[in-house]
């Protein structure tokens, strides 16, 4: 049905004025894309057989360029007899073209007779250096009178260069570019390698670090072991023993001993993670620190206010930590008695707690000469106070300077002291004339304190009337002349009013 309909509606022309439907629109629409090709095509055959060496020129404008202007009557002389030379400064394969081989008809065309000089007032129409294809039978006869071999020596040239063009080419696609240009990458990208390889090896020696410390100290039969039930963060024996609150922070928890709460030890170690602080820690170097805060029983403690530490170290606490400043001094060493190497400064309340607190055994264990400079590398200070700053006041801070993995042993002595002082701390009693000193002291900081409390509160109500006060002139000004008047004359019947004698009326009889 769809050949039929299609074969009625080429045969009858009166068709195309009625409605098309089904497949006959198809084939309408190709019949009419072949016949508008074919046109196109013979047309473009006709042009090009019309004009074979000009591109883009009208017939008009060729029969001016042949034959000049027939209405003027005039004769359009040849172009100049001796055009200077064309020379490419940088051969390119788009623009080194040979130029077309001339044809037997045109190379027999006679040039006008030399006698016919140019007409000055004549146009030159084209330039050669900017237009291609200019046909062969208005060029002047110079150029195409050449000899064989000026012709054979310049396709020699022309492919020499030819050659050349392309070796070059292709040796500058081979070249490739120096490393020098791409050094800011390098650097980058060589910074991020090794970024990252720090980052994974520093994490790792600093876990293998706490965990040696663990195994050493806190596993069974440990000393953490024998003087606490409980160790770990958990409350049963599987619960982990470490608590990493950071790539280079480590805590340990214990309890369950008689005068204390519990004990927290924290593993601060170097940023080994971090690429440039182990470069810094190459020019300033720091250490591995562990601080053990051990919170006392509020009855199982004393009046105790005691530090002990390098003595650099010692005046910087004496300064600036409140307790210190507040209750003790430096102490002297005493006379006739073992003391603590000249490395170390006590910090106390008074001599007699320095003495009761420094004993033989620690002096023969670490703080000895010669146990000092044995097992005491590591100490850095220690600090007993019943007047600590915080939620818990009475407390015992030691810490220490956690030696390599391989060296664990050398702190035992250092650890030891830790349960030593606690039970020497638990047990110590000042005697009545130590003790009327200490409250004596603590009853006069309580009032300084108490009067340091009311200064802030008296303060605080100045600052607070002046606020109110500039608050109250800032809306006065803003108020017009007769709110004002009225305002001043209401403050002044009240005060008017409050100068009057107050009449009492009594009833009379």
């Amino acid at each position: 049905m769809a050949k039929r309909s299609s074969f009625s509606l080429l045969n009858s022309p009166f068709s195309l004025f009625l409605p098309i439907r089904g497949n006959a629109r198809l084939y309408l629409f190709a019949l009419l894309s072949i016949f508008s090709l074919l046109f196109h095509h013979l047309s473009a055959a006709n042009t090009a057989a019309a004009h074979p060496d000009f591109e883009g020129f009208d017939a008009e404008e060729d029969e001016d360029f042949a034959h000049g202007d027939p209405i003027s009557g005039e004769f359009i002389p040849p172009l100049r007899s001796s055009p200077p030379p064309i020379s490419l400064s940088t051969p390119t394969p788009e623009s080194h073209r040979a130029p077309p081989p001339p044809d037997s008809d045109q190379s027999q065309i006679q040039s006008p007779p030399s006698d016919q000089n140019p007409n000055p007032g004549s146009f030159v129409y084209w330039d050669e250096d900017e237009f291609e294809g200019i046909p062969q039978n208005l060029i002047s006869p110079n150029e195409n009178q050449v000899t064989p071999d000026s012709t054979s020596a310049g396709s020699e040239s022309d492919s020499s260069s030819d050659n050349n063009t392309e070796k070059d080419l292709h040796s500058d696609s081979k070249v490739p570019k120096k490393l020098g240009s791409y050094s800011v990458e390098i650097a980058c990208v060589s910074f991020l390698i090794m970024f990252a390889i720090n980052y994974f090896t520093g994490r790792k020696e600093n876990e293998n670090l706490a965990l040696a410390w663990a195994s050493k100290f806190a596993t069974k039969g440990s000393i953490f072991d024998r003087n606490f039930s409980l160790l770990g963060v958990g409350e049963t024996e599987d619960s982990p023993l470490l608590l990493q609150e950071g790539r280079n922070v480590f805590k340990f928890y214990a309890s369950g001993r008689r005068f204390c709460t519990g004990l927290l030890a924290t593993m601060e170690l170097k940023s080994r993670h971090d690429l440039i602080s182990r470069l810094y820690d190459m020019v300033v170097p720091c250490k591995d620190e562990i601080t053990f805060e051990v919170y006392m029983n509020d009855d199982a403690m004393d009046h105790v206010v005691f530090a002990l530490a390098r003595k650099k170290l010692a005046k910087t606490m004496q300064k600036e930590v409140r307790d210190l400043q507040r209750f003790a001094g430096l102490v002297n060493p005493p006379n006739g008695r073992k003391w603590v190497p000249e490395e170390l400064q006590v910090v106390s309340e008074s001599k007699e707690v320095a003495g009761d607190l420094i004993t033989d055994a620690v002096l023969d264990q670490v703080f000895g000469d010669k146990a000092y400079e044995k097992f005491g590398k590591g100490f850095i200070s220690m600090h007993f106070s019943d007047q600590y700053l915080g939620s818990n006041k009475k407390m015992l801070v030691f810490k220490f300077a956690l030696p390599s993995m391989n060296q664990m042993a050398d702190m035992a002595r250092l650890v030891a002291l830790v349960p030593y002082y606690i039970d020497l701390i638990g047990k110590y009693k000042l005697s009545s004339q130590a003790r009327s000193k200490t409250e004596a002291a603590r009853s006069k900081v309580a009032q300084e304190m108490y009067k340091e409390l009311q200064n802030a509160r008296q303060d605080a109500m100045q600052k607070k009337k002046a606020e109110q006060r500039r608050k109250l002139e800032e809306a006065e000004a803003k108020l017009s002349a007769e709110a004002l008047r009225r305002k001043e004359a209401k403050e002044r019947a009240r005060q008017m009013k409050k100068a009057m004698p107050k009449m009492k009326m009594t009833k009379g009889h």
